[in-house]
C-alpha cells in the first residue's frame, strides 16, 4: 500500500502535459496531479473571461459606432445614424432640427437595446462554458434558471409587453420626437420615447406619460400629408353657388400668399353642401398640406374667408357668425 501510495501518478510521463511540465520543476507528486486543476482549469477560465470581456467590448463600441449621427462629429448634417439606414423611417421634413433628435433617441434606444443584449449573450456564454470547465452538471441549472425565468416573466408580464411593445415601436418608426399623435387617452406633441414609456404634451401644456403596451392604436398626424378642412356655416336663403364659387377663389388668393404657400401641397378643393341643420347649411372645403401645419393653414384660411363673406352680403345661419362650430351670436 506504502508502495502505490509512493508512485508518481502516470501523466508525468505523457509528454507536453501541465503534469509533466510541474513534475519536472517541483518534483512533488501532488503537484504534479493536480496540474490540472491548479493550472490548466484556472488558464483555460481565465482565457474565456478574457475573450468575453474582449468581444462584449468590441460590439460595443461597434454599435457605438452605428448609432452615432453623422452631424456629432463629420460634418453630415441630417443624415441617418448607420444602425437606422437598414429602417424604414418616417420623419417629417416639417420638423426641421427636431428630426435631428428624433433620430438621436431613435438610435441611442435602438442601440441600448442591442448593447443589453450583447451583454447577456456574451456573458451568459461564457458563464456557461466556465461552469463546464469546473466540472458542474449544467442540465439542473439551466431547467431551474428556466422555470425562475417563466416564474418572473409572469409576474412581469405587463413589463415585459411594454419594453417588446416599445422595441416594436422603435423598429417601425411609428411616432417620434416633434410628432403630433392620438394615442386614445392623450393627444399631443412627443416630446421623448422609450422603450417603456412615451412622454407627451397637450396643447393644455400637460405632460403625459403614455406605457408603450398600453397604446393598442396610434393616430399620428405627422407623417406623409395632412388635410386642413373648413367649414363655413350659411344661411338657408344663401346661393350655394356663388358662395362656392367664391369660397374657391379667397382659398386660392389665401394659400398662394408667402406665410401659408410654403405648407400647401396642393390647391384647395371646394367639395360643396356637407351638412344640412336646422340652423342652416355648411359649405366644407380641403387643402393638402405638409403633417403638422394643417392647424396653422385652417385658422389663417377661417381669417381670410370670414371677411371676405361678409363684405360679399353673405349671412351666417340664425345670426350667427361665421366660424367653425362657433356658437357666438352676432351684435
Amino acid at each position: 500500500m506504502e508502495q502505490l501510495l509512493s508512485d508518481p501518478p502516470s501523466c508525468i510521463n505523457e509528454a507536453g502535459t501541465w503534469c509533466q511540465q510541474i513534475w519536472r520543476l517541483t518534483g512533488n507528486e501532488w503537484l504534479a496531479g493536480s496540474a490540472n486543476w491548479l493550472v490548466a482549469k484556472p488558464l483555460r477560465i481565465l482565457l474565456i473571461l478574457v475573450v468575453a470581456v474582449l468581444v462584449r467590448y468590441l460590439v460595443r463600441k461597434l454599435i457605438d459606432r452605428l448609432t452615432r449621427t453623422p452631424a456629432d462629429g463629420d460634418g453630415a448634417e441630417g443624415k441617418l445614424p448607420a444602425l437606422l439606414r437598414p429602417l424604414r423611417e418616417r420623419a417629417p421634413e416639417v420638423l426641421g432640427p427636431v428630426v435631428l433628435e428624433r433620430r438621436r433617441q431613435r438610435a441611442m434606444t435602438i442601440g441600448s437595446v442591442l448593447k443589453s443584449l450583447t451583454t447577456v449573450v456574451v456573458y451568459g456564454l461564457a458563464f456557461v462554458m466556465v461552469l463546464g470547465e469546473i466540472g458542474i452538471n449544467l442540465a439542473p441549472i439551466l431547467a431551474s434558471a428556466g422555470i425562475v425565468g417563466v416564474a418572473i416573466g409572469f409576474g412581469a408580464q405587463n413589463l415585459v409587453r411594454d419594453f417588446l411593445s416599445g422595441i416594436f415601436m422603435m423598429l417601425e418608426d411609428q411616432y417620434g420626437v416633434g410628432d403630433v399623435v392620438d394615442v386614445g387617452e392623450a393627444v399631443g406633441t412627443v416630446e421623448a420615447v422609450g422603450l417603456r414609456i412615451t412622454t407627451l404634451r397637450d396643447l393644455n401644456g400637460t405632460v403625459w406619460y403614455v406605457r408603450n403596451g398600453e397604446v393598442l392604436r396610434v393616430g399620428n398626424s405627422s407623417q406623409g400629408y395632412a388635410v386642413g378642412v373648413v367649414d363655413i356655416p350659411l344661411s338657408y336663403n344663401t346661393d350655394v353657388q356663388r358662395a362656392s364659387t367664391l369660397l374657391e377663389e379667397v382659398a386660392a388668393e389665401a394659400v398662394a400668399r408667402p406665410g401659408i404657400a410654403p405648407d400647401v401641397l396642393e390647391p384647395p378643393e371646394v367639395l360643396g353642401v356637407e351638412n344640412v341643420t336646422p340652423e342652416g347649411t355648411q359649405l366644407r372645403l380641403t387643402v393638402k398640406v405638409r403633417p403638422g401645419r394643417q392647424w396653422a393653414v385652417q385658422r389663417a384660411l377661417r381669417a381670410e374667408i370670414l371677411p371676405a363673406f361678409e363684405r360679399a352680403g353673405f349671412e351666417p345661419p340664425l345670426g350667427r357668425f361665421f366660424g367653425n362650430g362657433s356658437t357666438g351670436t352676432a351684435n
